[in-house]
């Protein structure tokens, strides 16, 4: 039986989603309806991806007793609130990333979730691609011998980005660009960091338009990491172990990658009816396929992207910001 996803936001992500959604069997998903803040978008929306059903508040998306589970492409300051309104409605949900502003507010929703016995996923798509998968086998496997450093890089010139500039929208590398190196980081080390060193550049929002960290794990292992919203960057992941190492090229949607003997390996993406916004989007398809594999196990959250593993994560973020200086009114 088909999972019945409904879309919050019209935006550019949510296109995105259900455009490779399109690639997976009809018998698996099904988008079944979509919501904006204006009913025009939304009718657009409906009409481009042929969806029966279309809404201009998340109120009627929450209550359509024919919607199983909610993606929520809001913009950030949005994901707590459009979430808490899901799952009070009954509906799993699969939140773009950051999953909320900081720690508070996903233990909040995690803790909400949970009661509720509903699932609820933070969308680091990234981990469900293939080439991660292989990453995570290499290691698992022995085959990099001790991970002793990763160096994860990622920017691009994006300060003229509303939704990255402005602290109202929720702006900043830390939780656009920062939230995919932590997760590289913490996937190749599957433990909180023990120390963590930032510095970072804001704007006159209070924003960080650039940011450099180094996380201390266990064994002296090291991670550094930098985002740029002012320069393009190397926008690759180095994961170095005693016996070699592994690279990845655009390392938040990789389709190849670097193995340890020097060759490249490719996982090349289907075609679809649409074209995309961003970069490799087409790989949405595997994180849909995650949830909908865990929902129909009656599963509440992934392995993948863990609860705690979200936690872990918006703290890393927290104390991040905290060092910096960046302050959102989320935070009171």
């Amino acid at each position: 039986m088909a999972l019945n996803w409904g879309i919050a936001s019209a935006g550019k992500i949510s296109h995105d989603f259900v455009n490779a959604l399109g690639t997976l069997s009809d018998n698996d998903h099904k988008v079944v309806a979509v919501a904006a803040r204006d009913l025009n978008r939304a009718q657009e929306f409906a009409k481009l991806h042929e969806i029966s059903k279309y809404y201009s508040s998340y109120e009627e998306l929450a209550t359509d007793s024919n919607v199983e589970v909610v993606y929520i492409g809001v913009l950030n300051p949005q994901h707590y609130s459009v979430a808490m309104l899901m799952l009070e409605n009954g509906k799993h949900v699969l939140c773009e990333k950051p999953l909320c502003m900081n720690e508070k507010e996903v233990r909040k929703l995690i803790a909400y979730a949970e009661r509720k016995k509903l699932f609820l996923m933070e969308a680091i798509w990234s981990r469900f691609f293939p080439s991660y998968d292989y990453l995570h086998k290499q290691i698992k496997n022995g085959n990099l011998g001790d991970v002793q450093e990763v160096h994860v890089s990622f920017g691009f010139p994006l300060e003229d980005v509303d939704r990255l500039a402005k602290k109202e929208l929720g702006g900043g590398t830390i939780l656009d660009l920062g939230v995919y190196t932590i997760q590289l980081c913490q996937w190749v080390f599957q433990q909180p960091p023990k120390q963590i060193q930032a510095t970072g550049t804001l704007n006159s929002e209070g924003v960080d338009l650039a940011m450099k960290a180094t996380l201390t794990y266990s064994d002296n292992a090291v991670a550094t990491m930098e985002t740029s919203a002012t320069n393009k960057l190397s926008n690759q992941a180095v994961i170095k172990g005693t016996k070699g190492q592994i690279t990845l090229d655009d390392f938040w949607s990789p389709t190849t990658l670097i193995d340890i003997d020097g060759h490249e390996k490719n996982w090349p993406l289907p075609e679809t009816k649409h074209k995309f916004n961003f970069m490799n989007s087409c790989g949405l398809r595997y994180e849909a396929e995650e949830v909908r594999k865990c929902i129909r196990k009656g599963l509440t959250q992934s392995s993948i992207v863990s609860h705690n593993e979200s936690l872990i994560i918006a703290r890393i973020e927290d104390d991040i910001r905290k060092q910096i200086g960046v302050v959102y009114p989320a935070d009171a």
